[in-house]
């Protein structure tokens, strides 16, 4: 691995991070453009290509924590430790949409997918998702150019009132299943220790699969029925879907706080407190 380009900002600590979705007609190109959202509540547009910063907007008064492109990256969902999400044009700078629906928690995930236009019985190409640490999720269907944006569900997930054993609870992790449109999977502090998989359609929870632990990372395979499942005890679960075939891997120095899923899906990239690992499956 070499290091190829590096961006700066003084005295911001760089909270969250997104590659803007490569255009539909440039399959094998890679994209040149990430976005990054700050401790002071500003969001910076960087090029990899020409080593500059772009664009910077201040849609936030808090510190971000987490940022995603839509679908087409003609805007930027930005998330606060104050609950606000923000919808932003990186074509103009200005933020279009401020939405307070999970306002007084810390925005854990945005994440952006296609849908069929009138899908849903709503209008719009897009579905997108906010989970917040309270273990609420809200789905959304957006048309950006129409300046269509309508809440679709809204979940909130039980859990004991008192945790014992635990310094801080497990993250409130949400996202869309690639191989089941119209599913969203999610973990959390709960009642069990288990992933459960949303229907939008049907309105309700259709399948649970137990955990060893609660999970403190999520990710799904774009290219195959995969999940893996990373815990707060230095350990990596890969689950095969629907057969639930489990392997663990160990090899963390802490909690495995990041797995992500390369576009290909023959990869996988896992962060702990300082060793990042990259995985790469055989089998599927």
């Amino acid at each position: 691995m070499e290091l190829v380009v590096q961006f700066q900002v003084l005295n911001q600590s760089c909270q969250c991070l997104a590659w803007k979705p490569r255009p539909i007609v440039a399959w094998g190109a890679e994209s040149q453009h990430v976005v990054a959202g700050y401790s002071d509540g500003t969001i910076r547009v960087f090029s990899i290509s020409r080593t500059e910063m772009e664009l910077k907007m201040h849609p936030h008064a808090v510190a971000l924590t987490a940022i995603a492109y839509s679908t087409d990256g003609e805007m930027i969902l930005s998330g606060g430790k104050d609950g606000l999400v923000a919808v932003s044009s990186p074509r103009t700078g200005m933020t279009i949409r401020v939405l307070a629906d999970h306002k007084g928690s810390p925005i854990t995930v945005l994440q952006c997918t296609r849908k069929q236009y009138r899908d849903f019985e709503v209008e719009g190409g897009e579905l997108w998702l906010a989970t917040s640490s309270d273990r609420r999720v809200s789905v959304w269907a957006s048309d950006w150019l129409k300046d269509k944006c309508e809440l679709l569900d809204w979940l909130s997930f039980p859990a004991p009132a008192g945790p014992e054993g635990l310094g801080s609870l497990p993250p409130s992790l949400a996202a869309f299943c690639p191989w089941e449109p119209g599913t969203l999977v999610y973990v959390g502090f709960g009642v069990q220790k288990e992933v459960l998989f949303y229907s939008l359609r049907k309105k309700q929870v259709v399948e649970k699969i137990s955990l060893p632990y609660f999970a403190t990372s999520l990710s799904l395979s774009p290219a195959a029925r995969f999940m893996a499942v990373g815990f707060g005890e230095r350990l990596l679960r890969l689950l095969s879907c629907p057969a639930r075939d489990a392997q663990d891997y160990a090899g963390h120095d802490d909690a495995v706080h990041l797995c992500r899923f390369a576009p290909s899906g023959r990869r996988l990239l896992t962060a702990s407190h300082s060793a990042v690992l990259v995985w790469e499956l055989t089998g599927g």
